[in-house]
C-alpha cells in the first residue's frame, strides 16, 4: 500500500516564516534596547557581534553575517547541505533586522526617551534574556533557527566524543568572558552575561517545552482494572494494558502505560495510591506526544 504524505499548504509555511521573523525582531529587539546599551553580553554569535559594535562602532547585523558566513561554510563542508541551508533564512533576517533597528530606525535611543535608561543593568540582564529567550522560543518552535555557535557545536561532535550542549555552553562563556574586552566592562558584567544565559536557556525551555510538559507513569498494582476504569472515565485518557511477568514471583502481571499531561499528574498519582497503597508506579517526562488530546504536529 503507498502512503500519501500530506504536504503543507503555501499558507501554513507563510505563517511558519513569518512566526520565526516575529520571533527573531523580539531577539533582536532584546538586545538592541536591554543589552548592549549597558555593554551586557549574553553567548553566541550575536554576543561577538554585540562586542565588535561596542568596541568599533562596527554594525551587529554586518558582523553577526559576516561570522555565520564563516560558519555557514564549514556547516556545508563538515555536515552536509541540508543542515547549512536550514541556516540561511534565520541568518539572514537577524542580520537585516539588527541593520533596521540599530542604523535605519536607531531603536537604541528609545530608552533614554522612556526613561528605560533607569533600570538598573542587573533587571535588564533579566529583561533581555526572558525576552529574547522568547523570540528564539518561538523560532525554534516554529521549526527555524537564527545561525550561531550550534554549528561549532556539531561539527566538534562529529569528530569528537562530546556532548552539544557542554560545547556551546564553553563557547557561550568564552563570548560573556571576551565582554571584558570592552573598555569600562569588569567582572561585574560578566556575571550579568551570565544571568542573561540562564534567564534565556530556561525561557526557551520553557516555551518550548514547559506549558505542553508530559508524563510517561508505568503502573504495577493489584487493581490495575479499577486504576485503568478511572483514567479512562474520570480523567479521559487512553490506558494501555503491557503484559509483563514479574521474575521474583514469576506471575504474570498487567503494567498500565497512562501519559498524562502535567497538571494530571499530581492528580493521577495521588488517586493510585488511594486505590491502591502499595502500587508501584515510575514516572517519567516525555519530549513530546502527539495524537489525540496532545499536540499536533506540525508540518
Amino acid at each position: 500500500m503507498t502512503t500519501t504524505l500530506i504536504k503543507p499548504t503555501v499558507g501554513s509555511i507563510l505563517k511558519r516564516y513569518t512566526l520565526i521573523a516575529i520571533g527573531i525582531l523580539m531577539y533582536v529587539v532584546a538586545w538592541t534596547i536591554f543589552l548592549i546599551p549597558n555593554h551586557i553580553v549574553g553567548g553566541g554569535v550575536v554576543g561577538l557581534a554585540s562586542v565588535i559594535y561596542i568596541i568599533t562602532g562596527f554594525p551587529t547585523g554586518i558582523s553577526n553575517f559576516l561570522i555565520n558566513a564563516i560558519l555557514f561554510c564549514f556547516g556545508l563542508y563538515f555536515l552536509g547541505k541540508q543542515f547549512a541551508i536550514s541556516n540561511i533564512y534565520g541568518i539572514v533576517v537577524t542580520s537585516i533586522e539588527f541593520i533596521l533597528i540599530q542604523q535605519i530606525l536607531h531603536i537604541q535611543d528609545i530608552p533614554a526617551i522612556i526613561e528605560l535608561g533607569k533600570l538598573e543593568p542587573f533587571v535588564c540582564a533579566i529583561i533581555g534574556g526572558v525576552m529574547s529567550g522568547v523570540g528564539i522560543g518561538v523560532v525554534l518552535s516554529n521549526g527555524g533557527n537564527s545561525g550561531g555557535s550550534d554549528v561549532i557545536a556539531l561539527i566538534f561532535n562529529k569528530f569528537y566524543n562530546v556532548s552539544l550542549g557542554s560545547v556551546i555552553m564553553v563557547a557561550d562563556a568564552i563570548v560573556i568572558i571576551s565582554s571584558l574586552l570592552i573598555p569600562g566592562n569588569g567582572i561585574k558584567e560578566v556575571v550579568y552575561g551570565f544571568i542573561v544565559l540562564v534567564s534565556y536557556t530556561f525561557t526557551i525551555d520553557y516555551v518550548i517545552d514547559g506549558r505542553k510538559q508530559t508524563y510517561k507513569i508505568l503502573v504495577f498494582s493489584k487493581k490495575s482494572e479499577e486504576i485503568a476504569d478511572y483514567v479512562g472515565n474520570q480523567l479521559k485518557r487512553g490506558v494501555t494494558i503491557l503484559n509483563a511477568k514479574g521474575w521474583y514471583s514469576q506471575k504474570d502481571t498487567p503494567v498500565l502505560m497512562v501519559v498524562v499531561h502535567r497538571n494530571e499528574k499530581v492528580k493521577l498519582l495521588h488517586i493510585i495510591k488511594t486505590i491502591d497503597p502499595e502500587a508501584f508506579m515510575t514516572v517519567e517526562k516525555t519530549e513530546g506526544v502527539f495524537g489525540q488530546n496532545f499536540e499536533t504536529l506540525k508540518h
